[in-house]
């Protein structure tokens, strides 16, 4: 077992550990901080509430409190804290997390009257909230919304407790996915045979129906094999932190580079023949937030969110690229 532990924690140090982004470091096998897991979900529930209250002083927020918004440093009061008009109902997935004195959330809410996907992350230090992270899509389709009514049941579900992985070894399987995609490779992680990933509400792997190509749609590992992800240049500015033993929930920060120089890629069929397929995209960046489910040491389920902006972009923490 300690064999295990020092190879999780080597793991992690190397896919994570040069982050240097923001100040909220992992923290592997401390105990945890004094805020619990109820502490740090009533902080996001009163985070929201005061910003539809437009009312910063309604949050526990620190004097000197960090605010970066679709990747841009903002003040308290600007982007969503001035348009907010909901609070979160039906669609709401809590990650929180006392050993890193974090937590991670993607939910529904209202802006203006319309409806918008949240992803936050707060960092909370002595009962105060250090930093808070935001990434919001809007204008999201009709197909899309109906997908985010309610959260998938395998994302709210308990973990029975002889079935909990460490939070350490949690993370460092959530840190591998990215690792997966980068690499096309369906076993540079471990895949439960029923994956299924949803970006924005659009179910883009695993489920029931079909694919953009007619067919019922790949899993998540046999989609990685198909060398389908290959336009993806790399993914920076990984931040793996934050991770709930009692869900199984891992929830990343991740920031995906397109350079498009490549038009055409070249992918696997599903003959296993290889084929070309056009890429026609201009160059960009995509700042995303996932939420792993993790059952039987496998990631189960996925929801992701991302949004985009100028290729080589930063990510607001930080003027380096990387």
């Amino acid at each position: 077992m300690r064999k295990l532990q020092v190879l999780a924690a080597v793991a992690f140090v190397i896919q994570a550990g040069a982050a240097g982004t923001a100040s909220a470091q992992a923290r592997l096998w401390q105990e945890p901080g004094p805020c619990d897991r109820a502490c740090l979900t009533g902080i996001v529930d009163t985070y929201l509430e005061a910003l539809v209250a437009h009312d910063p002083t309604a949050a526990p927020l620190a004097d000197d409190v960090a605010f970066i918004e679709n990747a841009e440093r903002m003040s308290i009061g600007e982007g969503l804290w001035a348009n907010a008009s909901a609070v979160p109902s039906m669609f709401a997935i809590y990650v929180p997390d006392p050993v890193a004195g974090q937590v991670g959330f993607i939910g529904m809410m209202e802006e203006s009257g319309d409806p918008i996907q949240l992803g936050l992350r707060l960092k909370v230090e002595d009962g105060a909230i250090t930093e808070a992270e935001h990434i919001v899509v809007r204008n999201l389709s009709e197909n899309n919304l109906a997908n985010l009514q309610t959260p998938r049941p395998g994302l709210l579900a308990t973990v029975p407790e002889a079935e909990r992985l460490p939070r350490e070894l949690m993370l460092v399987l959530g840190g591998s996915y990215y690792d997966s995609i980068e690499q096309s490779d369906g076993d540079a992680t471990l895949y439960a045979d029923d994956c299924e990933r949803r970006e924005n509400g659009m179910v883009t792997a695993g489920g029931d129906g079909v694919g953009f190509d007619g067919l019922p749609r790949l899993g998540c590992r046999d989609q990685m094999n198909t060398r389908v992800f290959t336009y993806i240049d790399s993914i920076d500015y990984r931040r793996v932190w934050i991770a709930d033993e009692v869900t199984g929930l891992v929830f990343g920060l991740s920031h995906f580079r397109h350079s498009m120089q490549d038009r055409e890629i070249t992918v696997f069929g599903r003959d296993g023949e290889l084929t070309t397929r056009e890429m026609n995209f201009d160059p960009f960046d995509l700042p995303a937030m996932h939420i792993f489910k993790i059952e039987d040491s496998r990631i189960r389920e996925i929801e992701a969110m991302g949004v985009l902006r100028p290729y080589m972009s930063t990510n607001g923490w930080t003027d380096f690229l990387k």
